[in-house]
């Protein structure tokens, strides 16, 4: 049974600059300072010391007292109390490691972690960071903040409410600082999205969801429904979505960059699409019970697109972009697709289904082969969980990405470094080739060993000639457990990769 609402969740924490040091700064109940690794002990970054004398509390004692060493993720908490408590009730003295970016990425959760349930912290860490080090500390302290509950006594804890970020007084900073919380931001809408239970979040659910963010970001949605997508020949959508009373959908969300006419054809155009599964039984091929606990995230990637979308603005992207989601829920009934059965794809191309399991690439075909025929993208992306091989291949942190362009596989490239989203390039093998055939129909979509490349060749085939890569993070769309920024349970892996992407100065650059 579908449940009536969602119960109002936390948000991420505020944020604001100030020139300031924490001792200068009135009302917070947190001060938190670097901590550096030296060979002669670990050093304390800026503030430390006028902090240590305001209170009269030696901090690097503290720190010896601790045996801190000032490596990534460590803290060291230092209680205040008697007369000093009236300016601050706990200081906090948190390891950068090398101070490389993802060190104030993880240091940035860290500091969120703990943290949780105080109104306000005032730090220092992100005034000694490296050049998008204080874009790094801001998406790690929101997204390491990231809580869900479904409890009739409402959460379990809280983020904390404030983050100034003190002695900052960079020209750039005030940019820097609005483009970390979109990146942050639009981690947070990706996992959240992926969290929500499939009682509630069906593929009409979802496309209202698409719809509501759509509108506040200003773009155009359209949503196609179960008469619409037979209408206009959307097969692999159908057949998958058919086993289900949930009815599937295809959600078309569209951005116009600023100062762009939305009626002009000249701008080339981006298309991303994410994977929509809302739930995924594995169809009448069922999956056993253990490999269905976490199938609500099996949407992972429209989650993805649909946060991206809604962010592009705010990162300023200068190409025209679409995200497509086709979204269907593939369980078990009398109308459930079949092994063996022959389905059509927008555009007419046949795929013989030997495994109801292997039905993400059937949706993404049909939006697919909408994109190249109707959009005619300068570049084509689609993201999606969609295989366990994939894990098997890299593990539990890294994604992987198949091109057929190399410009296009060095923006993925870069952009994952950047975001701290790590892939890593996967071949597309032309001798599998044969394993995507049939016999009966154009091709199969269960064509067994080296399954991630198998599965990205089948897709190759929707792709046409359009610079195209396919993105597979079934290997890090699930957080075994909290680590740095990531927390446990789905992820929301992806949306800051693609913004990353998106928000550079050329997305195309080199394209095509």
């Amino acid at each position: 049974m579908r449940a009536t609402a969602l119960p109002t969740q936390v948000s991420p924490p505020e944020f604001a600059l100030s020139p300031a040091l924490p001792h200068q700064i009135g009302g917070a109940e947190v001060w938190a300072f670097p901590v550096l690794p030296d060979e002669d002990g670990p050093l304390l970054g800026p503030g430390a010391d006028e902090a240590a004398e305001a209170l009269g509390i030696d901090l690097l004692a503290a720190l010896e007292a601790a045996r801190a060493t000032g490596r990534t993720g460590e803290v060291t908490t230092v209680p205040v109390g008697g007369a000093a408590a009236e300016s601050v009730g706990l200081v906090l003295l948190v390891g950068v490691g090398e101070a490389s970016v993802t060190d104030f990425r993880r240091a940035g959760a860290t500091l969120a972690r703990a943290t949780k349930d105080r109104a306000s912290v005032v730090t220092t860490l992100a005034a000694i960071a490296p050049d998008d080090g204080l874009e790094a500390f801001v998406v790690g302290a929101m997204l390491g903040s990231f809580a869900f509950h479904w409890r009739s006594t409402g959460p379990k804890e809280r983020p904390v409410a404030r983050i100034v970020l003190a002695d900052v007084s960079d020209d750039g900073a005030d940019d820097e600082l609005a483009r970390a919380i979109a990146h942050g931001g639009a981690g947070w809408r990706s996992r959240a999205l992926a969290t929500v239970p499939a009682n509630l979040k069906t593929p009409a659910w979802l496309a209202e969801q698409a719809v509501e963010v759509g509108e506040a970001a200003g773009l155009d949605v359209t949503v196609w429904d179960a008469a619409r997508l037979e209408a206009e020949g959307f097969g692999g959508i159908l057949a998958v979505g058919g086993g289900s009373v949930n009815e599937p959908r295809l959600i078309r969300m569209d951005y116009t960059p600023r100062g762009a006419s939305k009626k002009s054809r000249s701008m080339p155009t981006v298309v991303l699409v994410g994977k929509g599964i809302t739930f995924d039984t594995g169809g009448l091929d069922i999956k056993p019970s253990e490999g269905m606990l976490t199938m609500k995230r099996d949407m992972s990637g429209g989650g993805a697109v649909i946060a991206t979308m809604a962010a592009l603005r705010d990162v300023d992207c200068p190409v025209r972009v679409v995200g497509l989601v086709p979204a269907a829920e593939n369980a078990v009934s009398g109308s459930a697709m079949r092994p063996g059965d022959v389905i059509t794809h927008f555009g007419g191309r046949t795929s013989e289904v030997n495994n109801t399991d292997a039905e993400g690439r059937l949706v993404l075909a049909d939006a697919m082969a909408y994109a190249v025929s109707e959009i005619a993208p300068a570049a084509l992306v689609d993201i999606a969980t969609l295989t366990g091989a994939m894990k098997v291949s890299l593990g539990q942190w890294t994604g992987g990405y198949f091109a057929n362009d190399e410009a296009l596989a060095e923006q993925v490239a870069s952009a994952a470094a950047t975001s701290g989203e790590l892939a890593w390039r996967m071949p597309l093998v032309a001798d599998y080739e044969e394993k995507v055939a049939s016999r009966i129909a154009d091709g199969d979509n269960a064509a067994g060993g080296a399954g991630a490349i198998t599965a990205a060749l089948f897709l190759q085939h929707f792709a046409g000639d359009v610079p195209w890569a396919h993105i597979d993070f079934a290997s890090a769309a699930e957080s075994p457990a909290d680590r740095y920024e990531w927390t446990a349970g789905p992820s929301g892996w992806g949306a800051r990769l693609l913004l990353t992407w998106l928000g550079s100065d050329d997305p195309l650059a080199g394209i095509g």
